[in-house]
């Protein structure tokens, strides 16, 4: 369903973009279809007053941030996730003696894993898995029977718990999951900018799993924490807000700066980061 509604968004804007463009100058059009990275720079602006103190990002790492944050969403979310949702499948290999489980965030789809997905299918001995999590605006509880259903899939086939990898609100569906279904075997987790005690920004969308993350919210705070977690986050996340939230107590936190909430997945260092967690 993300998918469907990513295309019906991608076409309802450029329509937009179209009329108005014809009807009061293409000046106009062009700024309406590209109005969403427009609005970010007051947004990335405010990071300066939320995160005080050590959290504090810089100006310029700020207008780095902003406009890799531009680039990375228009391609998520103008060609990957609406229309390549299936370009990169499932890789179960016979043989493969490890497991990675990608898990994407709250208005996202499978295919936000995409790049991943070709970089890791070229590693020898790893299968993967990542799914879609339906319904796109239902209770984060739902996703636990779909990460259950993966892990054991993996774990059928490699004979060990997958190394699993969250963006955003994946990391809150994975300690859903570890609530529901956590046994004697701990996973390894990995969380990108996952707002793991919340975050300001999700008391303004009526979605359920938005209502779950509000900052320090009663669901929120009912939740187990991930026994062997490693938390990626970074002071210019234009969407965890205040950026401490995905850094939690406990877990082994790396701090990435000039770059946004989206951008995280396409970054070097990130992915430096992850592979020393998979060889290890």
């Amino acid at each position: 369903m993300n998918a469907r509604l990513q295309r019906a968004w991608f076409v309802v804007r450029w329509l937009i973009a179209i009329i108005l463009g014809w009807r009061c100058g293409w000046g106009w059009g062009l700024a309406a279809a590209f109005v969403y990275p427009l609005l970010l720079l007051p947004v990335f602006a405010a990071l300066r007053l939320i995160n005080r103190g050590p959290l504090q990002p810089r100006w310029g790492d700020l207008l780095q941030a902003w406009l890799r944050e531009v680039v990375a969403t228009e391609l998520s979310f103008g060609w990957r996730q609406p229309w390549r949702t299936e370009a990169e499948p499932d890789h179960l290999p016979a043989g493969a003696d490890t497991g990675v489980l990608l898990v994407h965030g709250f208005s996202c789809n499978r295919a936000f894993w995409n790049r991943w997905m070709a970089r890791l299918r070229r590693e020898p001995g790893v299968a993967f898995i990542a799914p879609s999590l339906e319904p796109a605006f239902g209770s984060i509880d739902a996703y636990a029977e779909t990460i259950e259903a993966a892990v054991q899939r993996l774990r059928r086939l490699t004979g060990r718990m997958p190394l699993i990898v969250c963006h955003s609100m994946g990391g809150l569906a994975v300690r859903a999951w570890w609530r529901r279904f956590g046994g004697p075997e701990l996973p390894e987790v990995i969380t990108l900018g996952t707002p793991h005690d919340g975050t300001l920004p999700a008391s303004m969308s009526p979605a359920t799993n938005a209502q779950q993350m509000r900052w320090q919210g009663e669901w929120i705070r009912a939740l187990p924490p991930l026994p062997r977690l490693t938390a990626v986050w970074t002071p210019c996340d234009q969407l965890v807000m205040p950026a401490s939230t995905a850094a939690p107590a406990g877990a082994a936190a790396h701090r990435i700066d000039a770059v946004g909430h989206v951008g995280l997945v396409s970054d070097a260092r990130v992915w430096a980061l992850f592979q020393t967690v998979l060889d290890s």
